[in-house]
């Protein structure tokens, strides 16, 4: 017995020359005092590293001996056999059997009760096992199952192996007899691969490479000290970071032949099979690689120790960053068909699980774009109606642009995803491209025209630019050709509403927005919804109608709540009524908390819109706030704000009543449009009449439509009370607008 276990594996195998000492884990080490330490991670992983350092030192607490397992030792009595050997050499009075005699009678009946009683003793004992997952006979494991068990006082062992343990692991845990260390904890931290990467260049590196091989390698020790010799060695011909291409080759062969070839050929075709994978679950897995599959991916997780799990769901995993190139370049070698076979497959998986992101992405990579193009058609309008436009925008950034651009309702979605996310110009300028590409009765959304569907979108646009004038006149047009209780009227009411109410016609604007309410209900349009009945409360509030008010913010907060948009800048409304009649009633604090919500929606410009009239009125509501506080500096300083806003107005409207009566919140009457009402873009187009320019070289040279500039020219004219061009410039001048 004593030949058949060679010395060396007696002992812990010399450390690297660039050895890296990890204070955090030789402290975890330190501070276990379960009888039963397991320290499981992949290969490469600084398993055996660690616990060389750590047996070398006090750490062990008095006698430690070592045995590293290999595929030899896969038999109980080869196993026990060089235990007794290992332990021998710390207690060499430690009675023992030959291996010959070795039966699970006798082990349970004479062998065990010996072999415990033989190392009981008043010094501390440390036994470490390397290599546990060579290990896989069932008597063997039954053997050290029964021995872990019953281990005696003042005896520990440390397992060190690739794959999570099995039985009696999941008993001792429960009993608190165990402590564990796992691959997350064994993964580099950045500072810590970074210490590494300097020990072997000689010199820090730049921390673009440290990142850069940190990302590539997730931390993973092997691959990091694969990657950082291969650049120094060859850094005398690609310059002082070396050619990283060699160290992604040198960790490619570590894989392959300490990982891959290790696994059955089920194993492996799994893995490659779910490469095109970003996240495996068990129904994506199988939709991929047959029945088998969830039970292959439990296994894998548990042996390879290279599939991580994910933390939102610890049933589904990814492969971990060392992995997935060497996955992906084996998978390529077996054709683009088949890889793009595989990426079709996932893409109507996810398709039939509604999960449109990873569908459109997998159709993408198929190279079958008309099917992307229809998942993003059938899945926006739910997502822009949630307020996840900004999930639309990166759905359709998975197409290449010309793709989306030559189709006008793809151009449409994405406006609506842009008018979502409070981007009004860009919506615009792709309801501009919308226009261009129309070739027939196409349709999109609720089955509404493009045509009808792009005019919608325009009022909204207009609105939320301020344009309420023109928002007004399109949105009453859009309104007539869209269908009741749809999601494209829910929007043209609402835009309507909008543009009535900052008129001062708080009658129509209350029908209005009333219908719109109601489509939106219908449609099961969150943003819409919540927009229109924040508009109601301010509508309210304004007319004087504080009860109403009161009803119509609680319905809006309510609203905003059940959709989980109390976070976008179409909550503005609601908070903004509510601080309203909370100053009226003379709680200032009350104010104060809910003023200061509208006020963060606001501040987001990628989330706030423009929608100077809504700007306009928070500021002049913080203007009354800090009135009430008699707080006259800040007062002031929040109406010169309102001023500002209101200027930007296509017609200020009500806001100039309010701005001009200050003391007043409620039952304020409109005044006329008048040149003091021209937006900023329409004094821009202003100044352009007075030069030779025409209209469509108006629109060339402010990189806008020539339908936007006859727009704004019309409004022009009725806000100066002209009828053409030389006549309004006239106009213009004479009341120093010019």
């Amino acid at each position: 017995m004593t030949s058949s276990v060679p010395a060396f594996k007696l002992r812990p195998p010399a450390q690297p020359p660039h050895l890296l000492t990890r204070p955090r884990l030789l402290r975890r080490l330190d501070a276990a005092t379960e009888p039963v330490v397991v320290v499981s991670a992949p290969a490469g992983a600084g398993k055996t590293v660690l616990l060389t350092e750590w047996s070398q030192g006090p750490a062990a607490r008095g006698e430690c001996a070592w045995l590293s397992l290999d595929s030899y030792d896969n038999a109980p009595g080869r196993l026990w056999a060089g235990i007794l050997r290992a332990l021998r050499r710390v207690r060499p009075t430690l009675p023992g059997r030959p291996d010959d005699d070795w039966t699970p009678e006798a082990w349970l009946e004479e062998i065990l009760p010996g072999f415990l009683a033989g190392l009981g003793g008043e010094r501390p004992l440390t036994l470490i096992l390397d290599g546990l997952e060579s290990v896989t006979d069932a008597d063997a494991v039954r053997s050290l199952a029964d021995f872990l068990t019953r281990l005696p006082r003042g005896f520990r062992i440390v397992l060190s192996t690739r794959h999570v343990p099995g039985t009696p692991l999941p008993a001792l845990r429960a009993r608190g007899l165990t402590a564990e260390l796992d691959q997350h904890d064994l993964a580099f931290t950045p500072e810590e691969a970074r210490a590494v990467l300097t020990g072997l260049l000689g010199s820090a590196p730049t921390a673009q490479t440290s990142s850069a091989l940190y990302e590539a390698t997730g931390g993973w020790a092997a691959g990091l000290c694969i990657m950082g010799r291969a650049l120094t060695r060859s850094a005398t011909e690609a310059g002082p970071e070396g050619n990283p291409a060699r160290g992604r080759q040198a960790v490619a062969e570590y894989l392959a032949t300490e990982v891959l070839h290790r696994l059955t050929t089920e194993q492996r075709e799994f893995l490659l099979r779910t490469s095109v994978l970003d996240e495996l679950s068990a129904g994506a897995c199988q939709a991929l690689a047959g029945n088998r599959a969830g039970a292959l991916l439990r296994e894998l997780a548990r042996t390879v120790q290279l599939l991580v799990p994910v933390a939102a769901d610890p049933s589904a995993y990814r492969h971990h960053p060392a992995l997935s190139p060497l996955l992906s370049d084996l998978l390529m070698s077996e054709g683009t068909d088949t890889v793009a076979s595989l990426h079709r497959s996932a893409a109507r998986w996810y398709s039939r699980q509604g999960q449109t992101t990873a569908a459109v992405r997998h159709w993408a990579l198929s190279g079958d774009e008309a099917a992307a193009a229809a998942s993003i058609l059938d899945g926006w309008e739910e997502a822009v109606s949630a307020g996840r436009g900004a999930e639309v925008s990166h759905w359709l950034d998975l197409l290449p642009p010309r793709t989306v651009a030559a189709d006008a309702r793809l151009c449409v979605v994405a406006a609506m995803a842009a008018l979502s996310g409070g981007a009004p110009e860009t919506a615009r300028r792709w309801l501009d491209v919308a226009r261009l590409r129309q070739t027939g009765p196409e349709t999109v959304g609720e089955g509404s025209t493009v045509s009808d569907a792009a005019a919608v979108a325009q009022a909204v646009a207009c609105c939320l630019e301020g344009e309420v004038v023109t928002a007004d006149r399109l949105a009453e047009s859009a309104v007539a050709g869209t269908m009741p209780l749809s999601f494209w009227r829910a929007l043209a009411c609402t835009a309507r509403g909008a543009a009535l109410l900052w008129a001062g016609r708080y009658a129509e604007a209350e029908a209005v927005l009333d219908e719109a309410t109601r489509d939106a209900h219908a449609a099961g349009h969150g943003l819409a919804l919540v927009r229109a009945l924040g508009l109601r409360a301010v509508c309210a509030l304004l007319a004087g109608r504080r009860e109403r008010a009161r009803a119509l913010s609680d319905e809006a907060f309510g609203a905003a709540a059940t959709a989980r948009l109390g976070g976008h800048f179409v909550a503005v409304s609601a908070h903004i009524g509510r601080a309203g009649l909370l100053i009226e009633e003379g709680d200032t604090d009350g104010a104060e908390r809910v003023l200061a919500g509208a006020e963060v929606l606001l501040s987001g410009s990628t989330q706030a819109g423009s929608e100077p009239h809504v700007r306009a009125l928070c500021h002049f509501t913080r203007a009354r706030l800090e009135s009430a506080r008699h707080n006259t500096d800040a007062a002031r300083e929040a109406r010169e704000a309102a001023e500002r806003a209101a200027a930007r107005c296509e017609s200020p409207g009500v806001l100039a009543l309010l701005l001009a009566r200050p003391g007043q919140a409620s039952a304020v009457t409109p005044s006329a449009p008048g040149p003091q009402d021209l937006s900023p873009r329409e004094r821009r187009v202003l100044r352009a009449l007075c030069g030779p320019l025409t209209l469509r070289e108006i629109a060339a040279e402010l990189y806008v439509s020539h339908n936007t500039v006859k727009t704004q020219v019309r409004a022009i004219f009725r806000k100066l009370g002209a009828h053409d061009r030389s006549a309004a410039v006239a106009r213009a001048r004479e009341c120093g607008v010019l």
